[in-house]
């Protein structure tokens, strides 16, 4: 057995994996998240800051919460987000870190 069949995870966490890095794959997902970095915000207040609609951010969202990057909490109306984990942090540091080499 080559080095390569066993360290080489199952295909379904291939398929997940990436699948993450797909939605890491879009720049105003990634805004958002950056926004995210200094503490949760609304849907409004992120439209606001990244100058978009309610819309648009919503449905980037759906994305983002969907692959467990981030929460959301309900307070009256309102809804806000923030990141899931340090985790989320931690890869797009990391990402910066490999492209600024």
């Amino acid at each position: 057995m080559s080095k390569a069949n066993k360290t080489m995870p199952n295909e379904t966490e291939l398929y997940d994996l990436a699948d993450l890095f797909k939605v890491f794959g879009d720049s105003t997902r990634l805004k958002i998240l950056f926004v995210l970095f200094e503490g949760e915000s609304s849907v409004g207040d992120l439209a606001t800051s990244l100058n978009m609609t309610q819309s648009a951010i919503s449905h980037q969202l759906k994305i983002l919460k969907v692959n467990k990057l981030v929460n959301s909490r309900r307070d009256g109306k309102l809804i806000f987000y923030s990141l899931a984990d340090e985790h989320v942090r931690s890869i797009i540091a990391q990402g910066r870190e490999h492209i600024e080499e």
